[in-house]
């Protein structure tokens, strides 16, 4: 079957399904590094040669190759098993309690190599432009022991484990002979298995239940073109049928993802990202959400699409960045035409989406409140908020939250009602739920340019205002519109009733 258009998928049957991937139980092995981002600006050329000279202002290390599926794979909630080797060196170490941050150490299962280099990919970045990468990495192919424990490992209890992911970066941890015997012990236990492959000689992953290869990686590995939905089949069927392989998930960029499968299905699924923003990390995201999502009990279909909905997120970030499953949801329903839900976030996919703000220059804005029965005073206190920022987020009170300071007749409206009506306004970039008493942790954790509160309060009354202002921030007091507020709307309805 052939379609663009997805006719067997219900969209809102599968938002209902994105939280299944939550605790989806995944075993992840290959070839693990740290990523690290050296941030700065250049403002002028060096007098000892035609090179920038970049001012170095801050970096950030993060966990790359196997590491970064890793991530992804703790976005969405999944409980993983995670094998790799490491150097005993700094590096590995930092890598060691990065992956610790992620997982904890009972899922950890990092072998230590006597006298190895960590691999390390650092990436010098000014006005969100990579100037150079440079690499440390050591090509002395692991010793056997190394190559026996990393097996030993995958093998343990794998018949407990409904997916093995294979992240493969040609680093020296997945050879031949270690990916044939994982392979073997894999479908014996029963596991489906996916490959973010490497190089040309895809035959060494025979078996597995699918493969995910780029259209670069596609065209490398057999030699096909890969120009038109066509092509790219033609391709997939090719590896299919001489390697061994049962399916091929191709992503192809701005053109999507093609999924061909060995007993007959073709399916093409349209990009989702609107803007590309930086395509790094994108596979191991897709390879994620889609072992996820098999352990989870979606079919491949339905995976795919999932893997293609988080693909869109990631290249829509800069660096290299992970999807969360709160992100996932709102894609759908944005995709499904319910664009005002799209902006209802968690607080991580909050986060995310300021980082992508401020580095794009805007000024991030930030008011709250319970916002029941919206009124013309909500509105004027809204766009007082939004005419002093370039991105405004709205806080907004639980349920559970207005009834401990109003009573248990309030809200009116349920949170899921007050946070669509909030984001159907235009002037409302993101509306984030908290259940505290009070907004500080938002703010604490969303650090805005601009904190407004209605001007019944003083500025030593807004709670969260030291905060902003120590950070560089401002508090503005927004004026308030006579005669308008919920409780007045509810005593007239009453009025009406008598």
């Amino acid at each position: 079957m052939t379609t663009e258009s997805l006719p067997t998928i219900d969209l809102l049957d599968l938002v209902a399904r994105v939280d299944d991937l939550a605790g989806a139980r995944v075993r992840t092995v290959g070839d693990l590094m740290l990523d690290r981002f050296i941030y700065g600006s250049v403002e002028r050329i060096s007098p000892e040669g035609p090179i920038p000279v970049l001012k170095i202002n801050r970096q950030v290390s993060m966990l790359g190759g196997s590491g970064n599926v890793l991530r992804n794979l703790a976005a969405i909630g999944a409980s993983t098993n995670f094998v790799a080797v490491i150097g005993d060196d700094a590096v590995g170490q930092e890598v060691s309690d990065l992956v610790q941050k992620e997982i904890g150490s009972e899922s950890l299962n990092l072998v230590v190599e006597a006298k190895r280099q960590t691999t390390i990919k650092e990436r010098f970045v000014a006005s969100n432009q990579q100037l150079l990468r440079a690499d440390r990495e050591m090509d002395r192919a692991l010793t056997p022991h190394t190559c026996s424990q990393i097996i030993e490992r995958v093998q343990e209890n794998l018949d407990a484990v409904p997916v093995l992911i294979l992240s493969d970066y040609d680093k020296g941890v997945l050879t031949q002979k270690t990916l044939s015997t994982i392979i073997r012990s894999a479908l014996e236990a029963g596991c489906q298995i996916i490959a973010d492959p490497k190089g040309r000689d895809y035959s060494i992953y025979k078996g597995v239940s699918i493969v995910t290869p780029n259209r670069r990686e596609l065209h490398e590995a057999t030699g096909m073109s890969v120009d038109g939905d066509a092509a790219v089949v033609a391709a997939c069927r090719h590896l299919i049928e001489t390697c061994g392989i049962n399916g091929v998930l191709a992503t192809r960029s701005e053109e999507g993802m093609t999924l061909v499968t060995s007993d007959g299905v073709v399916e093409h699924l349209g990009a989702e990202a609107r803007e590309v923003f930086d395509v790094s990390g994108a596979g191991d995201t897709v390879v994620a959400v889609l072992g996820a999502a098999l352990a989870a009990g979606l079919n491949i279909l339905e995976a795919s699409c999932l893997a293609n909905v988080a693909a869109g997120i990631v290249v829509g970030k800069t660096g290299t960045a992970v999807a969360y499953g709160s992100e996932i949801r709102q894609a759908l329903l944005a995709r499904n035409g319910q664009t005002c839900q799209a902006k209802v976030a968690e607080l991580d996919a909050v986060l995310h989406r300021v980082d992508q703000w401020r580095k794009a220059g805007y000024k991030i804005g930030f008011t709250n409140g319970s916002f029941d029965l919206l009124h013309p005073g909500h509105i004027a206190s809204l766009q007082q908020s939004r005419s002093a920022c370039d991105r405004l987020i709205v806080g907004l009170n639980t349920d559970a939250s207005v009834k401990r300071y109003k009573g248990e007749s309030r809200p009116i409206q349920d949170q899921n009602a007050r946070a669509t009506v909030l984001a159907a306004l235009e002037i409302v970039d993101q509306v984030v739920l908290f259940d505290d008493d009070t907004p500080l942790k938002l703010i604490e954790a969303i650090l805005p340019d601009v904190l407004v509160k209605g001007a019944d309060y003083t500025l030593d009354q807004v709670v969260g205002g030291d905060v902003v202002i120590k950070n560089g921030g401002r508090v503005i007091l927004a004026d308030l519109q006579d005669g308008f507020s919920t409780t007045n709307t509810i005593a007239k309805i009453d009025q009406t009733k008598k």
